[in-house]
């Protein structure tokens, strides 16, 4: 099987999983993300775990899935939303944890431990608020925005990478991502903004005006989230974060983009009532 070959089956795959995952039920949506979180998390902890720093592996990876569950829970109505906020004595439990470890360069241990709960625990639990969009007024399970936002991220990704590939000349951010150029990133941009127009017309649940934010949000944040992820692979001196897709890296290069854009789309979504 010749690699491009290789790369295109995953690549299908991997769409197919999260589109079945985000659009089949509500049960579906959170058995696959919490599995994506977990994997995710995992590779995470694997990559920056050295001789010197030592996080919490596996209090990260139990203590992120089960923030997720506990706004999934919250956000099917099972559980009440003041249950949300034992997320914040999890989490600081990390404290306690480390001091039964006895590792070396304690605090840094705890930090790594918690940024890995930010970075990817965090953005994934939000994505509960985005398909249950009426909370706290009701529980009814709309995956449409979500796909909407997936389809966005894809499209801009992939024509990026086509325009920087054809066109690019000039580097966006050379010191840190060398094959990154502005023209990849407008390249990608403009068919970000079509796939927003055309997210307004098959999902009418949200006006034109906040499929154009969503975009203009997926382009900024997208981008810088791609950044992000290439400073830590860089300062750790590796080219993908993981080898479990093959020809795609690892789970964190596939939702990279995602990870720092969620948040943005989050609050713009919340904040304006949409």
């Amino acid at each position: 099987m010749t690699d491009l070959l290789k790369r295109t089956l995953t690549g299908v795959v991997f769409v197919l999983v999260l589109i079945v995952g985000t659009i089949f039920n509500p049960y579906a949506f959170g058995a696959v993300f919490a599995i994506l979180l977990a994997l995710s998390l995992n590779e995470f902890y694997n990559l920056v775990k050295s001789e010197i720093y030592t996080p919490q592996k596996v209090s990260g990876m139990i203590i992120g899935t089960l923030v997720f569950a506990l706004f999934f829970l919250h956000s099917i109505g099972i559980i009440r939303g003041h249950t949300v906020f034992f997320s914040f004595p999890l989490i600081a439990s990390i404290f306690i944890v480390e001091l039964y470890r006895k590792k070396e360069n304690p605090f840094i241990n705890i930090s790594i431990t918690i940024l890995g709960i930010i970075y990817i625990a965090i953005p994934f639990s939000l994505l509960n608020f985005i398909v249950f969009p009426g909370m706290p007024v009701d529980n009814l399970f709309y995956p449409w925005i979500l796909l909407g936002i997936f389809l966005i991220i894809w499209a801009y990704d992939s024509f990026a990478y086509l325009f920087g590939c054809w066109l690019g000349k000039h580097r966006l951010f050379e010191s840190i991502s060398p094959k990154k150029s502005w023209e990849g990133v407008t390249g990608g941009g403009v068919f970000a903004v079509v796939m927003g127009i055309l997210n307004s017309v098959f999902f009418q649940s949200l006006e034109m005006v906040s499929w154009m934010v969503i975009s203009l949000i997926v382009i900024v944040a997208g981008t810088f989230g791609d950044l992000a992820e290439s400073l830590l692979k860089r300062s750790l001196d590796i080219k993908d974060s993981g080898n479990i897709l093959p020809g795609h890296g690892g789970f964190i290069d596939r939702f990279d983009s995602l990870l720092l854009a969620i948040p943005f789309i989050f609050a713009w979504l919340k904040i304006f009532n949409h």
